[in-house]
């Protein structure tokens, strides 16, 4: 069976507008699952310029899962774009080094949101933002132009600026089955081999349960 090789850059070699996130990333602050693939037809190698304000000493990652597919004008605001808003002034003077960082506010003043978090299976549409702190779960889809300023639940639909709930994709039942399930955790080979059921047909309870054991 040919497959795409998770370890590799680009999935396919014509088609260098699309890279493997994970085989791109440098900084140990960013960790991204097999077959999560960023599309840009601009240095789609460049993926981790679209993760801004990240810095190591405030202790932030960004998590990403497997199998998202994330389109071009992604932003993900980390931790270090959040400024102060407890006195006066905002301005960010621990930033820029010298004595101005012997005065860095107590993390407690600091509005840290803590990790950004991804699941698995979500798909990003074009230019949407990110921002600090939140947790986006498994099998949800982003619209394009949003942004995403508060947790997301699993198998939703959220679009506009703020995004906002737009519907949950299949029912309850459906999606705590799909939760148990997790079929990006399959063996590659049951993944292919079920690629025309995952993508094209209508969801089965049934089938669920069925996969659930296999």
């Amino acid at each position: 069976m040919a497959l795409p090789n998770p370890n590799s850059i680009y999935p396919n070699q014509n088609l260098r507008e699309m890279v493997f996130v994970k085989n791109v990333i440098t900084r140990p602050n960013i960790e991204v699952g097999d077959y999560t693939y960023y599309d840009d037809i601009n240095n789609p190698e460049n993926f981790e310029k679209h993760v801004t304000h990240h810095y190591e000493f405030l202790g932030d990652k960004l998590l990403i899962g497997k199998f998202c597919s994330i389109a071009s004008g992604i932003e993900f605001i980390m931790n270090g774009a959040n400024h102060v808003m407890k006195g006066i002034t905002t301005y960010p003077f621990n930033i820029f080094g010298g004595d101005w960082a012997d005065k860095v506010p107590e993390l407690e003043d600091l509005p840290l949101k803590g990790d950004t978090v991804v699941g698995n299976d979500v798909w990003f549409g074009q230019n949407v933002t990110v921002m600090p702190g939140v947790h986006i779960h498994d099998g949800a889809i982003i619209a394009a132009n949003s942004t995403v300023t508060k947790d997301v639940e699993p198998y939703a639909v959220v679009g506009g600026n703020p995004a906002r709930f737009i519907k949950y994709r299949f029912t309850a039942e459906e999606i705590m089955l799909l939760e148990k399930l997790a079929w990006w955790n399959k063996d590659i080979d049951w993944v292919s081999d079920h690629i025309t059921e995952l993508t094209t047909k209508k969801i089965s309870v049934t089938n669920l349960q069925k996969w659930i054991n296999e």
